[in-house]
């Protein structure tokens, strides 16, 4: 492909790649070729740490001879190129380290629902993006692969635990990648980087077959996008249950994608722009990007008003504490599995070591005390929200912040949480609750880094329909990092 094409197409979302190919001006094979000479412009970001293109394109080339892509029936993405998450999105016969040296040799055996829906969509994958170890850290920077670099700035961290897949999305390697979140894996990293961030309702997409959900259902997987319809698009080809699922979430009236353009009735919103964990501060800065937020949501014919739910934070963060600590117990004994051996501690993160050390000790009625807490503050988050519809704070209570904060170890798992949360406030009470929650770019700092904006309600139609009023009303599409993908040498 002509190298000037391919840095493009940087610029055209997913369902714009898509259109291209189901009306013939582009194939799947040459989307995807251009998508690589992308991942190769861009190799210094750290974004793509593990290279699959040749069944990429053995993928391509499959479905451009079958004529599945081309014409009005074909899929909105049906075509695009995609990149995986490497957590939680594994790929039969594909390398699977989910950033931990103990897993540096693993290989998945078999291939995650979601990525099944993804691929009978006609996504076509290539290429794994950087994740820390476990996803236990809000930032990108694992010792096995080094840090993703985040395209704004090389200051500043891409977020995590979804850092490698926002990276790639926000410097136009890819318009979209896979994602997941458990205290805000997806929505810190959309932040970070400018991009768009959704967190489905728990148990809309589906941990099979190997799961039935994920840490006690903090975790929910999706993907990071430049567009709201992207997000939309993407979330209707996963959502849904599989057989043998423990619980599934009501599905949608409609369509995500059709939805998400109909004009929603007037929602009562309350903004908050202090954090929910006493002591911890908001960045003016990020204060006043909610701020706008209101004002503009308000002009769009939505009842905003100042409030926001109560929760008792050492309920949850001694809660979240004990679920990482119970989760990291267990990874270790895969790796034991895996490795045929004890893991040694130098093959595991600092903080990471930390955690699993405190599993092994914790108890079931520990454990279960958690459960309980998780369920009780979400009972009392929702009395709180009323008859409010939609609750509008900040994603992170900072701007991006620096490399070497997020991932530290702090000598307790509680202590950890206690400095995690202080950056990303309302993000993890999303994940306690269940409810939806979208990180949109609506704000920028004085030194231009981007800050993401959060809504969050029961479900995610009316948060699309939202973020795609806000898109309309102040676009972000032209915004481009410093560390935009490569442009055509002349």
């Amino acid at each position: 492909m002509d190298a000037h094409l391919a840095f493009e197409l940087a610029g055209v979302d997913a369902i714009g790649q898509g259109s291209l190919v189901a009306s013939g001006e582009l194939s799947a094979t040459e989307l995807l070729d251009a998508a690589i000479t992308r991942v190769e412009a861009a190799r210094d970001l750290n974004a793509v740490i593990t290279d699959l293109f040749e069944r990429g394109r053995e993928q391509a080339a499959t479905l451009d001879a079958d004529g599945s892509l081309r014409g009005p029936d074909a899929g909105p993405v049906a075509g695009v190129p995609f990149l995986l998450k490497d957590l939680g999105a594994s790929l039969a016969g594909a390398p699977e380290a989910m950033g931990s040296r103990a897993f540096r040799t693993h290989i998945a055996t078999e291939t995650a629902g979601i990525i099944e829906r993804y691929l009978a969509a006609g996504l076509v994958v290539f290429g794994k993006t950087n994740t820390p170890e476990w996803g236990n850290h809000c930032t990108t920077e694992p010792s096995l692969f080094g840090p993703t670099v985040n395209p704004w700035s090389p200051l500043i961290t891409p977020g995590g635990s979804s850092g490698g897949s926002a990276a790639a999305v926000a410097a136009g390697v890819v318009p979209a990648a896979s994602g997941g979140d458990g205290t805000g894996s997806i929505r810190v990293p959309a932040s970070c980087c400018g991009i768009v961030g959704l967190k489905p309702r728990r148990a809309r997409t589906s941990f099979a077959p190997g799961a039935g959900h994920g840490m006690e259902g903090l975790v929910n997987n999706h993907a990071l996008t430049r567009s709201v319809r992207d997000s939309a698009a993407l979330l209707d080809i996963v959502a849904g249950a599989a057989p043998g699922d423990p619980y599934s979430a009501p599905p949608p009236a409609a369509p995500y994608l059709t939805s998400m353009y109909e004009l929603p009735a007037p929602q009562k919103i309350l903004i908050a722009t202090t954090s929910p964990f006493p002591g911890t501060t908001t960045d003016p800065e990020v204060a006043a990007a909610v701020e706008a937020t209101g004002l503009v949501l308000e002009s769009l014919g939505h009842h905003v008003e100042p409030g926001a739910p109560t929760i008792d934070p050492d309920e949850v963060t001694d809660a979240i504490a004990v679920l990482h600590t119970v989760s990291n117990a267990q990874l270790h004994a895969m790796a034991t599995a895996h490795l045929g051996r004890e893991p040694h501690e130098d093959e595991f993160e600092a903080s990471t070591w930390v955690m699993v050390r405190e599993g092994f000790h914790t108890t079931g009625v520990a454990y279960a005390a958690a459960i309980d807490a998780v369920h009780a503050q979400t009972r009392r988050f929702v009395t709180a929200m009323g008859d409010h519809d939609v609750l509008l704070v900040p994603t992170l209570l900072t701007p991006p912040p620096p490399y070497a904060l997020l991932d530290q170890p702090r000598g307790t798992t509680r202590a950890f949480f206690d400095v995690e949360f202080a950056t990303t406030g309302w993000t993890t009470l999303a994940n306690v609750t269940g409810w939806a929650a979208i990180s949109l770019p609506l704000g920028t700092t004085s030194g231009g880094l981007p800050i993401g904006v959060q809504l969050m309600a029961p479900d995610e139609t009316i948060l699309l329909q939202l973020a795609g009023q806000l898109e309309a009303a102040t676009p972000w599409a032209s915004r481009r990092p410093a560390r935009w993908v490569a442009p055509v040498a002349n």
